[in-house]
């Protein structure tokens, strides 16, 4: 993997999450509201730098481990938590 694209998703990574804990704070505190983190998300372009990083791990992964591996790798990743999702709705 190229150390320019490990540390690009690494700053991308830190921003987000120094901002997300900023913005719960701010939220704690009542500065901030409910769209706020919306805001965020569409302002940082965050679900596209997101998908960046993803594909950018994902690429170094496919290219050192074998099929096998990635096939049990991707398995995984689809028994994950997706918002909307109805094993994820706490709305009830």
């Amino acid at each position: 993997m190229p150390l320019n694209e490990v540390v690009a998703v690494l700053q991308d990574l830190n921003e987000f999450v120094v901002s997300l804990d900023r913005i719960g704070s701010r939220r704690a505190s009542g500065s901030a509201d409910e769209h706020t983190v919306g805001k965020f998300i569409d302002d940082w372009d965050v679900a596209r730098r997101l998908a960046r990083a993803r594909r950018v791990i994902s690429v170094a992964l496919d290219a050192q481990l074998s099929e096998a591996d990635n096939a049990e790798i991707d398995a995984l990743c689809d028994q994950g938590r997706f918002y909307g999702s109805p094993s994820t709705d706490q709305s009830a």
